[in-house]
């Protein structure tokens, strides 16, 4: 399935939905996996576990990153970008106030998502990147798919970045 948008009857790039795994992305040229990471320094559960399989780096790097927060961005809406390979990166995005549903709801933050995908957009615009990710923020942290997709599209697809979706089979 793909999503299309029209701006001023021109089309623009559209999500290529994609059955895989995104820590093993389907494209040339340089490419960035993307995944949400919560506001408490937790790494352990869901996505992040294919991520640590395969590279050491994003973990240690988000470890120390939440390690030394008081120096340093470590927050709701931040990305943090390692690469992993010569044409890999992996983005940290804290878009999840802590690992649990509570009074406050479900962990994932929409806001913090979508301030985390336009820094994304940069980023991937200036590497001339592709991004590649799961549905994120609809596993542990409890987000939904219709609040999830629109953002993609307001911030990287409107930047007209090449973005992959994966479902894993």
């Amino acid at each position: 399935m793909r999503l299309k948008l029209m701006d001023n009857k021109e089309k623009i790039k559209a999500i290529n939905y994609l059955k895989g795994d995104a820590t093993s992305p389907q494209a040339g040229g340089v490419k960035i996996i993307a995944h949400i990471c919560n506001d408490i320094g937790g790494w352990g559960k869901g996505f992040v576990l294919a991520i640590s399989k395969r590279w050491a780096e994003p973990e240690k790097s988000y470890r120390l990153w939440h390690r030394e927060r008081n120096k340093n961005n470590f927050k709701l809406g931040e990305i943090e970008l390692i690469q992993v390979e010569k044409y890999i990166y992996v983005a940290n995005m804290i878009g999840q106030r802590g690992t649990k549903t509570g009074s406050n709801g479900v962990p994932i933050r929409y806001e913090a998502v979508e301030s985390c995908l336009t820094k994304l957009a940069q980023q991937a615009n200036d590497l001339q990147a592709s991004v590649h990710m799961p549905r994120i923020g609809c596993g542990l942290a409890g987000g939904k798919w219709e609040m999830i997709e629109p953002l993609i599209i307001n911030t990287l697809i409107k930047m007209d970045i090449n973005t992959y979706i994966y479902d894993f089979d």
